[in-house]
């Protein structure tokens, strides 16, 4: 794996080693571009904002926080009953929930794809995600979305456009995940499908979504 220098002047900007870390992931991964998040859950809500979804078909069985995101970002879910394994796209747009799989090369051209680097996932930094993307200005506005609008100034020196979320990774984060890096193999298997995902329709909250073929 790519392991960037740290600066020597990175005491004066610790978010550097966020950059130095989305820069070795979006190297791992085969992508231009790679956006860190705080989690894959947030990581999936602004792709959804991005791209303004509407009506999104996923698996009934997946983590409860995937089809939350999607209302929340004013999208109306729909589930179909099959089995997946590693990643599944959020259909018909083009993201993918990839929560469950980091392996080397495995970024899909023209997509937005979530990483999870939770304790239980590949990447075990404790709580962090990612956004991989070759689209330039997308990857612009995940920056600025993750971080309330920002740009990479002082907030009061910016001239805030768009609404944002507090969703960014912090230097500690990164830094582990940079250490991780350092001894992780080239290809690494999908995290195994049981204990399954219980179907969501059984929870109240998706007691009425509508199930597609």
């Amino acid at each position: 794996s790519k392991i960037l220098p740290i600066g020597a002047n990175l005491r004066h900007n610790p978010y550097k080693i966020v950059k130095m870390f989305e820069e070795t992931v979006a190297d791992y991964c085969g992508s231009k571009y790679a956006v860190s998040t705080d989690n894959c859950t947030d990581a999936l809500l602004l792709c959804c904002e991005y791209l303004d979804v509407s009506d999104v078909v996923i698996p009934s069985r997946t983590y409860l926080s995937v089809p939350q995101s999607i209302i929340h970002a004013g999208g109306t879910v729909k589930f179909r009953d099959y089995r997946w394994k590693g990643v599944y796209q959020l259909e018909p747009y083009p993201i993918w929930d990839a929560a469950k799989r980091f392996t080397s090369g495995m970024y899909i051209p023209d997509s937005f794809m979530c990483l999870s680097f939770h304790i239980k996932k590949h990447l075990k930094i404790g709580k962090g995600g990612m956004i991989l993307t070759d689209d330039a200005e997308a990857a612009a506005w995940f920056r600025k979305g993750r971080y309330e609008g920002r740009g990479e100034v002082m907030y009061h020196e910016d001239n805030i456009e768009i609404n944002g979320w507090n969703a960014y990774m912090t230097p500690e984060q990164a830094a582990r995940g940079l250490m991780l890096m350092q001894n992780y193999p080239d290809h690494v298997e999908d995290l195994p499908e049981e204990p399954f995902y219980r179907d969501l329709r059984e929870f109240g909250l998706f007691k009425n979504t509508e199930s597609v073929p």
